[in-house]
Formats: C-alpha cells, sequence, structure tokens
C-alpha cells in the first residue's frame, strides 16, 4: 500500500533555498560579542546554536554564559542582529544549487509555502531578489510563531495559511505534506506536525539527518517524480 498522496510541499528557508547561515553566523557573532559575550566560533554556532531562531539562539548564548536577559534587552539585540544581517544580505546571497529549478519543477506540480526560522522580512527581500516569492502561496517565519522549531508550531501555521490561500475542499493535511529541511530540529518539529520530511546535507552531514525519511545531497534534480518515488507515494 502506497504513503498518502503528496498534496503540498513546505520549504525551510536558510540552509536550503538560500545559503544565508554564514551570515547568520557572523551577524550573530558580531551581536554577541559587543554585548560583552566574547568570540563565537564558527565550531559553536554549528554545534549548538545553528538550530535555533534568532530569539532563542540570543537567549541560549545569554544561558551558556551565566548572563541575566531581560526581555528588553533581548529585543535589542534582536534587532540589532536583524540589521547587521540586512546590512550583509543587501549585497546578494546566493541560492544552493539545484535551489531554483526543484522550487519551479514542484511548484508546477504541488502547492508550495515557506516554513522557516528566519526573519519574515529577511525572507521576503531574498525571495524578491531572485524572482522566487510568486512561486510560494503561504508563508510562516519566526516573527509569525510563539514557539521555535522543534515545536511543530511553524509547520502547522504554514499548511493553515497554504489552506486558506487555496480554499481548496478538502483541505490538505500535514500527511499529505512534505518537508524540505536541513537541521535536526527542523526534521523533528516537521514530523512532530505530522508531516513527511526531506533532509538536505547543506548544514548536517547525512548520519546527522537519519530521522528524516529520505536524505539528499542537494536539490539538483529533485522534481515531482523523484519526490513520489523517494517517498513511495502516490502520484
Amino acid at each position: 500500500m502506497s504513503a498518502p498522496k503528496i498534496r503540498a510541499v513546505l520549504f525551510d528557508f536558510d540552509g536550503v533555498i538560500v545559503d544565508t547561515e554564514p551570515l547568520h553566523y557572523r551577524t550573530l557573532a558580531e551581536t554577541l560579542a559587543a554585548a560583552g559575550l566574547g568570540l563565537l566560533t564558527e565550531e559553536a554556532y554549528g554545534e549548538r546554536y545553528i538550530v535555533f531562531d534568532d530569539r532563542e539562539a540570543i537567549r541560549a548564548a545569554f544561558r551558556d554564559a551565566g548572563r541575566p536577559l531581560s526581555p528588553e534587552r533581548l529585543e535589542a539585540l534582536m534587532e540589532e542582529k536583524a540589521r547587521r544581517f540586512r546590512e550583509l544580505a543587501a549585497a546578494g546571497v546566493a541560492l544552493f544549487p539545484g535551489a531554483r529549478e526543484a522550487i519551479e519543477a514542484l511548484g508546477a506540480v504541488y502547492p508550495l509555502a515557506i516554513a522557516s526560522g528566519a526573519l519574515r522580512e529577511e525572507i521576503e527581500t531574498i525571495l524578491v531578489a531572485h524572482g522566487l516569492r510568486s512561486r510560494f502561496l503561504a508563508l510562516a517565519a519566526a516573527d509569525d510563531v510563539t514557539h521555535s522549531k522543534p515545536h511543530p508550531e511553524t509547520y502547522l501555521l504554514a499548511l493553515e495559511r497554504l489552506n486558506m490561500a487555496l480554499r481548496c475542499s478538502p483541505p490538505i493535511r500535514p500527511e499529505e505534506t512534505v518537508v524540505i529541511e536541513d537541521t535536526i530540529n527542523g526534521v523533528l518539529g516537521a514530523q512532530a506536525a505530522g508531516m513527511r520530511t526531506v533532509a538536505v546535507t547543506h548544514s548536517y552531514p547525512a548520519e546527522r539527518l537519519r530521522h528524516a525519511e529520505v536524505v539528499l545531497d542537494s536539490l539538483i534534480g529533485l522534481t515531482p517524480g523523484r519526490l513520489s518515488a523517494l517517498l513511495g507515494s502516490s502520484s
């Protein structure tokens, strides 16, 4: 018996569509250093903080340093980090190999949405710059949710907004939705939402992403037919 038919695809953003993690590392490190927490190394970022959105990354850094953090200072540091990121992103952010082609191929068959821990303004700006904003019918970002990944809220909100945009009957169910992710928290959050998972090894090696149903080296060659075959779903 085949798995449920695929009716929608949700993309994470950072680390899946665009190679923004070096910018996130640099701007988080600069913000934390300016706040007196010292140098955040790339190794520590990859091991500890890459899985968080800005809010949770800053909170975790202060906890790890044993430093208090008021809500007001947290908001100020988030804005400073976002400002630094916007300045660097204005110079241009590269798409991962195969990302554009996968989005266009999958979007010709399935409705697409973004389910990301990035800020909405960052996502919108970069998608527009690459001419891809119109491919996504819905978007759920860090500033739209209360709980960060691996909580399922981001994915469920993205699907809710996609169903609202489509006004389809019956609505698309979580088990009919595929999520493309690059982090452990992302995979776990999508699965907690009851969705199918495909991971790409842009940020972690394959063995770290083993909880995903399918692990790919890249998005190159990811078509609707290949996605259905990989997940054993009916087309």
